[in-house]
């Protein structure tokens, strides 16, 4: 999964992508690169990152989905959002998947919209919102707690018919350093879930600070981890590298099948 922003403020490319050419041209290479999916996103949820109203990520965000799907007619385009009325629209004009934050928790409409469109829904698990989140890190056991999360959010979803889940543990997202490297390490256990992992490490700050680098300088390490997250059972990489990451992919796959021989 390819991350495009079309925020001016996101943590790595925040104001990157200004015009449709600029758009287009990172969404073929992409694409060439072997992205399944395009991830799109107008509303920065970097940590204190600033509120935006409705209208303003929906100006962002619609006509770049009309511009990609007329461009590009085959595009999976996957949309980072939490608000109902923004993954309606963008749905209604093409998008395929939504990408949520929340769950649902900051919008308890989100899965009805889901299952009105029939299509796959991707729920990170997040405390709080952007802004406060970095203040909830308090867990008994992150592993159990963020189980029994997924557990009742996957349970919501089945009653309303939602059958294509795909679980996000939400590395950075209400987590300390700590935490992050707990839930990688242990990320196997999701399996358990029964619905497909997507690890959305690339360039955050987990990497970083404990490289005491930055985003900038965090790809290397970042190709270190989701190598890990795919041997942890991983099924989809969210990444702004989209060339490295698919080096990850094959080489792990090879790993895989000579182990099955």
């Amino acid at each position: 999964m390819g991350i495009l922003n079309l925020t001016p403020d996101s943590f790595y490319d925040g104001g990157s992508y200004k015009n449709e050419k600029a758009v287009l041209t990172q969404v073929e290479t992409m694409l060439v690169e072997g992205a399944t999916f395009i991830d799109l996103g107008a509303y920065s949820s970097r940590p204190n990152a600033e509120d935006i109203l409705e209208v303003e990520e929906l100006h962002r965000i619609l006509p770049i989905v009309k511009l990609l799907t007329q461009e590009f007619p085959d595009i999976l385009l996957s949309i980072d959002t939490f608000r109902s009325t923004v993954a309606d629209a963008c749905l209604a004009n093409g998008a395929t998947l939504i990408n949520d934050i929340s769950a649902g928790n900051l919008d308890n409409l989100m899965l009805n919209i889901i299952a009105k469109h029939k299509v796959p829904y991707i729920m990170m698990h997040m405390r709080g919102t952007p802004k406060t989140m970095q203040q909830t890190t308090n867990y008994t056991d992150v592993i159990i707690e963020i189980k029994q999360y997924f557990a009742e959010k996957i349970a919501s979803a089945r009653a309303k018919k939602i059958d294509d889940i795909i679980l996000d543990v939400g590395f950075g997202f209400a987590k300390t350093l700590n935490q992050n490297f707990t839930l990688l390490q242990n990320l196997d256990l999701f399996k358990s879930m029964g619905v497909p992992i997507l690890a959305g490490l690339s360039r955050k700050s987990m990497i970083y600070k404990t490289l005491k680098s930055d985003s900038k300088n965090a790809l290397n390490g970042t190709t270190a981890l989701n190598t890990i997250a795919l041997l942890k059972g991983a099924s989809i990489l969210r990444v702004h590298d989209v060339k490295e990451a698919m080096e990850c992919i094959k080489l792990t796959e090879a790993l895989k099948l000579n182990d099955d021989n």
